[in-house]
């Protein structure tokens, strides 16, 4: 049963390719994802600019990917 949800959920959103976002455009989604949380609870403390070069390198990877949720109007990342 969880796949099957997992596929209606899948269909759900909207994946959006990294070349339709501007480089600014890219890094704010990225920004906004990494401080949605708020609390780094790791055991080294890592800068915002080190999390965004992590999660970039993911992108350009094919590791994770951006998606669109039309139902709740919001953009995240999810891994690939």
């Amino acid at each position: 049963m969880n796949d099957e949800r997992d596929t209606e959920a899948d269909d759900a959103h909207v994946e959006i390719p990294l070349e339709s976002l501007s480089r600014e455009a890219l890094r704010g989604v990225v920004e906004e994802f990494i401080t949605r949380e708020g609390t780094d609870y790791g055991h080294d403390e890592r800068t915002l600019e080190g999390k965004v070069e992590d999660v970039m390198r993911q992108l350009e990877r094919g590791e994770a990917r951006i998606v669109y949720d039309p139902e709740r109007q919001s953009v995240t990342l999810i891994p690939s």
